[in-house]
């Protein structure tokens, strides 16, 4: 019979008489679908990788490897087993000709997870990660893992690329051993100097997370600080640096760190914690020299930058065995930092060292694996504190824990404080985030229908994407009209910096890359409405008044990953085009020599966004519908605008339906952190 004729006769038979799938046929099918573009060629490749080391492994183990990388690629650090067999087409988002496929061969795989389980073990492809490889990496990949060690593990039902189970055990172990025993505090003097910094508590007054953040914090070499926007993370941030100086018995010594992931990040970071401190000096008066302790901070630097990056490799300067001389590490924008990232800065940290996390837990995670903020903070809205924190806060603080946040939880909840009022979104932007942030489209949908003062929200309903160019035309204007006031070369600098920050009042925000709705058709849609419109001059490559985004790390040049600049002829004679970024108050210029990873920037998608805001803010939602549509995407959108916020959408039902889709990634974080601490 045929090969033909026996997948007929095989088709007719019921699925608990079908053969089991070979690993040449899975192969040759997870081939087909990654031609069709219905996986990744990586995903299939790995699948391969496998094989070729392993010839004996079933098609189970094959399928696994290839929907581990599938999945990696989507955020998550490993594959829940259970959860792959019983749900994989909500976790994949599969439908039509590919759903049909996976559920062609889904028959002859097995059919309960402990069978599926059973085969992974089986594999030498595949360990249980025992014993724990060294954290000080000796290699590029920076897993530390010892020779001959397989590159998958499962563990607890989880299957991992074996370097995402080592991240994932070093954070652990990390975090476990920072907030194992809170330090031995001075709670008189604390209680005199929060008082000092806050204003005092009074009877009946609403409870200060923001001076509970502090006291919490000065008790552990680790603690995790979120909040929504305008919450005063920051602020709080200042004063915890006011309160270690005040409580440290050589200030002045006191080795202070300030980074985030972007440099627009670690730029606003320097800024607010600067601004805020000046403002507290004049409440403290001469009792600390807050003023001359802040001129002596460093600038705020990104993580890739403070850990030493180098090009073409994973590899850090900075590891455990040569660590980061700082004895108080602030990290904003906590939440776009991934696994291997946090592990490496845990890693490079002192022992003794102080690490504070800032992040909004409800924002979008980072584009790479994991989403430890997340997973740091779960269940952060409930406090769960212990009556020993509860104690602690009452004494050098001068406020009762309110009862249903002091209901006991592990060690990593007593260093944890989710600060809940927002001071800056008060307003229709603020009650938008809540609704988004709830999962009420219809409270949403209706403030963004409801008219505001001046237009601060809208919705134009049913649009097409020239809709957002109009929006973009108009938005950038201010920026267009500085473009052409170019001064004598005395006033340069301050012109240049003039238009940088004109260009940053204004963002069109995409969901997706692709097609007329993401960033790249966006961009190219922009650039040329405006070049009819005589605003700009588009020559080549490169022109002035093109806003670029760097897209891989220039350590060389001073410019990360997710850096905009605006390119600006030079002062002089020649007129040469260079680059030209914001510094803080000052600007900075990089010949386009040197950068070759750069993509216009009239557009961006929400995730680079992260870490900036822009007073008008245009977020865009394609008409096709989409994975990456979710709550926290269109969260994170909002949260960006400061003034104005406007929803452009090509389908009335695509804000709705995000609204609907959380985004959840799976890990084993939670479960790591309950191991020994040491």
């Amino acid at each position: 019979m045929s090969g033909i004729q026996m997948d007929a006769f095989e088709d007719l038979l019921p699925p608990e008489r079908r053969p089991p799938l070979s690993a040449a046929e899975l192969l040759a099918e997870l081939h087909r679908w990654a031609d069709a573009g219905w996986l990744r060629h990586l995903d299939h490749m790995f699948a391969r990788f496998v094989h070729e080391l392993s010839p004996h492994d079933p098609a189970p183990v094959l399928a696994a490897a290839a929907l581990l990388v599938h999945m990696e690629g989507r955020g998550h650090t490993c594959l829940v087993v259970e959860e792959a067999v019983l749900r994989l087409e909500e976790l994949t988002g599969w439908s039509g000709p590919t759903l049909e496929a996976w559920r062609a061969i889904a028959t002859r795989l097995p059919r309960s997870a402990a069978d599926w389980q059973a085969a992974l073990r089986a594999s030498p492809m595949i360990d249980d990660g025992q014993p724990l490889a060294v954290t000080v990496p000796d290699d590029d990949a920076q897993t530390g893992a010892p020779q001959g060690a397989a590159p998958m593990v499962l563990h607890g039902g989880r299957l991992y690329l074996r370097r995402h189970w080592i991240d994932e055990q070093r954070v652990a172990r990390q975090v476990r051993s920072r907030v194992a025993a809170p330090a031995a505090v001075d709670e008189g003097a604390a209680r005199r100097w929060l008082d000092a910094l806050f204003d005092a508590s009074s009877e009946g007054a609403a409870f200060d997370w923001q001076k509970f953040a502090c006291a919490v914090a000065l008790r552990s070499r680790m603690s995790v600080i979120t909040g929504g926007p305008g919450t005063g993370k920051t602020y709080t941030a200042a004063r915890l640096l006011a309160l270690l100086w005040a409580m440290d018995p050589a200030p002045e010594r006191l080795r202070i760190a300030l980074a985030a992931p972007t440099g627009k990040a670690a730029a606003r970071l320097k800024q607010s914690i600067a601004s805020a401190l000046v403002d507290l000096q004049s409440r403290v008066g001469d009792a600390l020299a807050l003023t001359e302790w802040a001129s002596h901070l460093e600038s705020a630097r990104t993580l890739h930058s403070l850990l030493g990056a180098r090009p073409d490799t994973r590899r850090l300067q900075r590891d455990a065995a040569h660590p980061l001389d700082v004895d108080v590490l602030l990290v904003d924008e906590a939440s776009m930092v991934h696994l291997e990232m946090m592990a490496s800065l845990l890693d490079a940290l002192p022992p003794g060292a102080r690490i504070v996390l800032l992040g909004d837990k409800d924002q979008l995670a980072s584009v790479e694996a994991g989403a430890v903020l997340g997973d740091l903070c779960r269940g952060a809205e409930h406090g769960h504190y212990d009556a020993e924190t509860a104690r602690y806060a009452e004494v050098v603080t001068g406020q009762a824990l309110p009862p249903g946040f002091a209901r006991g939880g592990p060690a990593l909840a007593q260093q944890t404080v989710m600060l809940r009022e927002s001071r800056r979104f008060d307003g229709p932007i603020g009650r938008l985030a809540m609704a988004v942030n709830e999962g009420d489209g219809a409270r949403a949908a209706s403030l963004l229908r409801t008219p505001a003062a001046e237009g601060v929200l809208a919705w134009p309903g049913h649009a097409n994407a020239q809709v957002a160019v109009q929006l973009a035309a108009a938005g950038y204007r201010p920026f267009l009209d500085l473009l052409g006031q170019r001064p004598e070369d005395a006033g340069h600098a301050a012109w240049a910096h003039a238009v940088l920050t004109a260009f940053d009042r204004f963002r069109l925000l995409c969901a997706v890359r692709e097609g007329d709705w993401g960033v790249e058709g966006l961009n190219a849609a922009v650039q040329r409405a405006l070049a009819a419109d005589g605003a700009l001059a588009p020559r080549g490559e490169w022109f002035e008044g093109r806003p670029v985004m760097v897209t891989r790390n220039i350590a060389s040049a001073g410019v990360y990953n997710g850096d905009i600049g605006i390119a600006l002829r030079a002062p002089g004679t020649s007129g040469a085009i260079r680059v030209y970024f914001l510094d803080g108050d000052d600007v900075r210029s990089i010949g386009v020599s040197r950068l070759p990873d750069v993509e216009t920037a009239f557009a961006m998608t929400v995730h680079k966004s992260q870490g900036s805001e822009f007073e008008h803010t245009v977020l865009v939602l394609p008409e096709a519908p989409s994975r990456v549509l979710t709550r926290e995407l269109v969260y994170t959108g909002i949260t960006r605008a400061r003034k104005r916020f406007t929803l452009v959408t090509g389908r009335e039902r695509a804000f709705a339906e995000a609204l609907g889709e959380r985004t959840r990634r799976f890990s084993g974080l939670l479960e790591a952190l309950e191991g020994p601490s040491g």
